[in-house]
């Protein structure tokens, strides 16, 4: 019976290999090497350790795994057919085909029981460590004696070339210092990359590295040896005071009699020749291609049931917990499911006081404290600027190790500390974050935000576009947004970001003008559940609008509205359209021409996204088509306005990079004044 069993895991795992093999092969395009070289490695954590329900893919109390090396998909895709996730053969043999189940880099959304999109290298580590910080923290909010209702394994499969990545250096330095235990990463010790061997630029330890961070460090010397693996798996399992990384040194193209160990077998299919002598090499039964047994699809079924099994086990504990725990169980329900809370919009507060200036990020700040004490699922930090960005949720405790309260280590919000915590301090890692807060918000129970000056969101831009692209919800809380920086000069003073930001698909980009405006994003934020938001935040204090006098903070909804007009009885001679600082400078405009005579009208267009997915009747009710004299302020590129001003009219704003001085100088010596719209005005009217 026991070389029975062994014979159908050896042909499981050539099952693995082959399914890729053909389904790059028929593709004409993909990467074979890892899939072969990691389906040994794979296949045993899968079948021995994975806590998972193909059945539901969802199922919340699941352990998360991670392709991080998503260019070898197709392991992935044979393991969630084989494992009986909605996959079909059929899928696997549509690789890399227009709407297919199996794209050529695992695509959250897409396949079920793909946890996340992965293909731009280190992302993936990254998301890792965010979905180990939110179960660090949902199990310490919510687990009580007995009642381990959230206790599951964060696994990731990484590759030389995610390792190389910056992004994933920052990731497991700071997962080694919040000693993110149940974090695991099974490293593809191949030493092979794309242009040839790994020497010819990664000769580092990277043993040494990780034990540096604080990981534990295992290694497996021969990636077919499923027993080694096995026992390594189990090992990094016990140790939950450390992050594990197992090296698991592994033959890229295993199998292939010319192309295994190579880099050519990495990134291009073998060939058919390569391919059929593969098969003999192997022993492969399946003269045809896509072959897989009965008696194999039987085997690795067993997942199914397996799952059914583990999920009632949970179920039952859930119910249990329900009777003794009910305000957490229901807490717990509701943040799962990804319902605000009652009371949410109540608890946002308005500013009255006209005579006082505020700075849109205090604010934001001031949202987020009313917030924070009716959610506890808004967790975040940034990148060491909390005091600067003002994002943060005071009182809530910093997300730490418990050890480090031993040490003496001072934390800056006051609150519970360890891993009940809500703010997390990412250090000056900036694209970690970003990557981070992608891997808490896919985990599910959490809220995530991140904060930085808005010039350093370029260093985070690779993770904000997988947000988007994956259409998940991260808040981006980005202060200090303009010229307005002042004195730190051009390298602070974010140009052609905000621009940058509004051309990257399903983003909502929010620039408010006063703090009303800055409570009704955070509402708008909240609200939207289908792809990220950036917050757009000044650091310098600016006017608040009286309400009574100009158009209800409300209207920031609709992306745009009319802020003022001199003359709203009929149709404006002049629209002066201003986002965020620049709004106060366009109403003082706009009211020195009412003044003499001009019927003029003042428009906050705060979101552009917003303010285009209205009608098209409510658009031109904001910009009359007929009305082509239109002036845009804004303390940004002006490439891009032509969009509302279309041919005829007017930007004001950057055509270079800033300068070192005070805001207030800045603007004069840029143009961005109330004189030059003034100005502008009137040559649009031939004044």
């Amino acid at each position: 019976m026991k070389n029975a069993e062994n014979s159908l895991i050896r042909e499981s795992i050539d099952t693995i290999r082959f399914l890729a093999v053909d389904a790059i092969e028929k593709a004409n395009s993909g990467h074979p090497g890892l899939p072969m070289g990691c389906a040994a490695m794979a296949y045993t954590l899968w079948m021995n350790h994975l806590r998972h329900s193909p059945a539901d893919p969802n199922w919340f109390n699941r352990d998360r795994f991670i392709l991080s090396a998503g260019h070898g998909s197709m392991l992935l895709y044979a393991l969630l057919y084989l494992t009986g996730y909605n996959i079909s053969l059929d899928d696997i043999t549509q690789f890399r085909m227009l709407n297919s189940k199996t794209p050529g880099h695992p695509e959250y959304g897409c396949t079920p029981g793909v946890e996340v999109t992965t293909g731009p290298l280190g992302q993936g580590v990254a998301n890792a460590v965010g979905m180990a910080i939110a179960e660090a923290y949902l199990s310490a909010r919510y687990n009580r004696h007995g009642y381990p209702v959230v206790d599951h394994f964060t696994y990731v499969i990484a590759g030389d070339g995610d390792l190389m990545e910056g992004i994933s250096a920052e990731a497991c330095s700071l997962a080694g210092h919040l000693k993110l235990g149940k974090l695991i990463m099974l490293y593809d010790d191949n030493r092979i990359c794309l242009a040839g061997s790994t020497a010819l630029s990664f000769t580092e330890d990277v043993g040494k590295r990780f034990e540096a961070y604080g990981w534990q460090v295992l290694t497996v010397d021969d990636g077919e040896d499923i027993e080694a693996v096995d026992r390594a798996i189990s090992e990094a399992k016990e140790e939950r005071t450390r992050p594990s990384l197992i090296a698991v040194r592994t033959i890229i193209g295993c199998g292939a009699p010319k192309k295994q160990g190579t880099c050519n077998a990495h990134g291009a299919p073998l060939g058919t020749e390569e391919a059929a002598a593969c098969k003999i090499s192997l022993h492969w039964p399946g003269e045809s291609p896509f072959h897989v047994s009965e008696d194999v699809l039987a085997f690795t079924r067993r997942a199914v049931e397996n799952g059914k099994a583990l999920q009632t086990t949970w179920n039952s504990l859930m119910d249990e917990y329900r009777s003794v725990h009910a305000d957490l169980a229901t807490e717990l329900e509701r943040i799962v499911k990804g319902d605000l809370p009652q009371g949410w919009e109540e608890a946002i507060p308005s500013f009255q006081d006209s005579d006082k200036t505020m700075a849109t990020r205090k604010a934001s700040e001031e949202v987020m404290q009313a917030l924070g004490k009716l959610m506890p699922e808004l967790l975040g930090g940034t990148a060491d600027l909390n005091p600067s960005t003002l994002a943060w949720v005071k009182g809530a405790g910093d997300f730490e190790s418990p050890s480090l309260l031993s040490e003496g280590v001072q934390g800056s919000v006051g609150g519970p500390w360890g891993y009940e915590g809500r703010n997390i301090h990412f250090g000056v890692r900036e694209h970690a974050m970003g990557a981070i807060a992608n891997g808490m918000a896919l985990h599910g129970g959490i809220t995530p935000y991140v904060g930085t000056f808005f010039t350093f969101s370029d260093y985070m831009k690779p993770s904000m576009r997988l947000a988007a692209l994956m259409g998940i919800n991260v808040i981006y809380v980005f202060s200090h947004d303009s010229i307005g920086v002042g004195e730190d000069g051009p390298t602070h003073q974010p140009v052609e970001q905000l621009m940058n930001l509004r051309c990257t698909p399903n983003i909502m980009v929010i620039r408010p003008a006063d703090a009303n405006e800055t409570a009704e994003a955070w509402r708008q934020v909240l609200t939207r559940r289908e792809g990220p938001a950036a917050l757009i935040l000044s650091r310098q204090a600016l006017p608040l609008f009286d309400r009574n006098r100009y158009s209800s903070a409300r209207n920031l909804k609709r992306g745009g509205y009319i802020l003022w007009e001199s003359h709203p009885d009929h149709l404006p001679e002049i629209i002066i359209i201003g986002t965020g600082s620049e709004c106060a400078l366009a109403l003082a405009a706009g009211e020195e021409l009412g003044k003499k005579g001009i019927a003029a009208r003042v428009v906050s267009l705060p979101c552009w996204e917003l303010f285009d997915a209205q009608s098209s009747e409510y658009r031109d009710s904001v910009l009359p088509p007929r009305i082509t004299a239109r002036v845009s302020v804004e303390a940004g590129i002006t490439l891009g306005w032509e969009h509302y001003l279309g041919f005829e009219g007017k930007a004001i704003g950057m055509q270079d990079f800033g300068k070192s001085a005070p805001a207030p100088m800045l603007y004069d010596y840029f143009g961005i004044t109330v004189e030059k719209i003034v100005q502008t005005a009137h040559n649009l009217l031939g004044e």
